[in-house]
């Protein structure tokens, strides 16, 4: 496990940025953290990062899914929020995305379609600051966080 200040949005690019740098295909992050945490402003970071530019990276409330290609890379953004049973994912393509990066905010609501090897971000804010805790499931993200 490790934590990460975000002290403001220049800390919170920085570190999208750095863990940029450690994503692979196949990889799934779940963004955890309550409304107004940061969720959605680190994936537009992240996305901007593999994409190599700023890139537009609306939220996924309504639509669920947003979908980029970073070259040999496709990403999936979505936004849970409004899911009201796991059963719903088959219709978003859920199952197709093994082989791009996955981001994946409000994730309790898959339930157990998580996947066993996942990073989770977990969003926390307090009057002073906000922080991003990192806990990789499984060895594969285990020693990659390490790296950051």
């Amino acid at each position: 496990m490790i934590s990460e200040p975000l002290t403001d949005l220049s800390t919170t690019r920085l570190f999208a940025q750095r863990l940029a740098r450690l994503v692979q295909p196949g990889d799934f992050i779940a963004l955890r953290g309550g409304l107004g945490a940061g969720k959605t402003t680190f994936a537009r970071f992240l996305i901007s990062a593999l994409m190599g530019e700023e890139t537009v990276v609306p939220s996924p409330t309504y639509t669920i899914v947003q979908t980029y290609n970073a070259g040999d890379l496709e990403i999936f953004h979505f936004d849970l929020y409004r899911i009201e049973t796991p059963d719903e994912l088959e219709e978003l393509g859920w199952d197709d995305t093994y082989n791009g990066l996955s981001l994946v905010e409000w994730p309790q609501h898959a339930d157990d379609r998580l996947p066993r090897n996942r990073l989770d971000i977990e969003f926390s804010t307090s009057t002073e600051s906000r922080t991003a805790t990192l806990v990789g499931h499984g060895e594969y993200w285990q020693s990659r966080i390490n790296e950051l």
